[in-house]
């Protein structure tokens, strides 16, 4: 195995960087949303049986295949399955209730907000096992979906439309992207492509974090999906806080494509995050697919009343940007409320996260004063009584020793 440093190819692209890279441009590019949401967002699905034989390429070789490729077009399967050791309360059909659709807390959208926005949809993504149908042709078109027993939900993106629709409640949010995203001020509306529901977003986004502060080597082979792939093994280096052990990520051998990644936290047992391709096909699409035209008696809201609507007390709205301690894996993300906890944070009340969220917290104290830890595999958070929130992939210690150096 050979051991590098990742490659620092966006020296050789100063205008687009990574995300200018060929690759970036392939399926469905994330967007990182904070320390924790990224570092959850990453999942593997059943890899096939036996280790093919290739021709061996170090890790450089391997991140340059990965920046190299031109593929642009895919549809496939996706299977995620997120493991964070949450108690039975908040792993079954509560946590997808509290996590996603009609039940999602404040956090993701106003009480009276839209089924199918996206911000109250893609969270369930966080608990237990789920399938989606994935599809792209180029940056202009995509299309998620989530698919449900008795349901589906689906995001799609074509051109400067962006619908999503939900199914169960058939509710549909529309939104209409303006000429440039990145003009000042612009509100970016949520889009496929917004979140890691591939491997290869998935592998996009921890290659970038993990330049300069982690080991990369070439370890093996696999198949995946029917695809003979090499695999990337990444582990943290100088990150002594951190509760990330290690990162595998598979690429297809031929195209370049990275097919599975799959996120191990210290200790025994199982991978915490893991997304992979079931199935898969580097084809064109039909175009059909990104269409969508609301069903008869679709609830239909637009973004802009959304957006208006998240602006009441009921929204999360007193959430300040978030702060960063600490750097590389050991970051921790800082939210500091104005002027306290938001509206119904602070009590146990009827219904919503509350009572769930008391029954597995652990009370802690500091010269912070007091506060609640609440403990995954994964990612640790850390609530004090001011309504501070200390959140990151990092160990308890970590989290009570940043609140108390802030407090001094």
């Amino acid at each position: 195995m050979a051991l590098i440093q990742p490659a620092q190819p966006e020296a050789r692209e100063p205008e687009g960087g990574w995300r200018g890279r060929k690759t970036l441009r392939y399926a469905v590019p994330a967007a990182v949303v904070g320390l924790t949401a990224a570092t959850i967002g990453l999942v593997p699905a059943l890899a096939d049986s036996g280790d093919p034989s290739l021709p061996s390429l170090t890790a450089e070789q391997l991140i340059t295949k990965i920046a190299a490729s031109d593929t642009q077009t895919v549809d496939g399967t996706v299977k995620i399955t997120t493991d964070l050791g949450l108690p039975a309360a908040l792993s079954g059909g509560t946590a997808s209730s509290l996590f996603g659709g009609a039940a999602a807390p404040p956090a993701f959208g106003s009480r009276d907000g839209s089924r199918a926005d996206p911000q109250r949809q893609f969270p369930q993504l966080l608990l237990g096992t789920h399938t989606l149908h994935v599809a792209a042709d180029g940056q202009d078109r995509q299309k998620v979906s989530i698919i449900e027993p008795a349901a589906e939900y689906s995001v799609i993106h074509n051109g400067s439309q962006v619908w999503a629709y939900d199914s169960s409640s058939n509710e549909a949010y529309h939104s209409t992207l303006p000429a440039k995203q990145t003009r000042p001020g612009a509100q970016k509306q949520p889009r496929p492509e917004d979140f890691p529901a591939t491997p290869q977003a998935a592998a996009q986004q921890i290659l970038k974090a993990s330049q300069g502060t982690a080991s990369i080597t070439s370890d093996g082979t696999a198949r995946v999906a029917g695809h003979s792939a090499y695999e990337l093994l990444i582990q943290p280096k100088h990150a002594p806080d951190t509760t990330i052990d290690s990162i595998r990520i598979a690429v297809d051998s031929n195209t370049g494509v990275p097919l599975k990644v799959t996120l191990q936290p210290k200790g025994k047992g199982k991978a915490a995050v893991d997304i992979a391709f079931t199935k898969v096909s580097f084809g064109k699409p039909a175009a059909s697919t990104f269409t969508f035209t609301p069903p008869k008696g679709t609830r239909v809201t637009e973004a802009q009343g959304a957006a208006r609507k998240e602006k009441s007390p009921d929204a999360m709205s007193g959430l300040a940007r978030p702060g960063h301690l600490g750097s590389g894996w050991d970051t921790i993300a800082v939210f500091r409320t104005k002027g306290g906890l938001p509206s119904g944070a602070e009590h146990n009340g009827k219904g919503g996260a509350g009572p769930l969220l008391s029954g597995f917290g652990t009370q802690v104290t500091g010269s912070f004063g007091s506060g609640t830890l609440f403990h995954t595999r994964l990612v640790n958070v850390l609530l004090t009584q001011d309504g501070t929130i200390y959140a990151g992939a990092v160990d308890q210690s970590a989290l009570t020793a940043a609140a108390n150096g802030a407090a001094r």
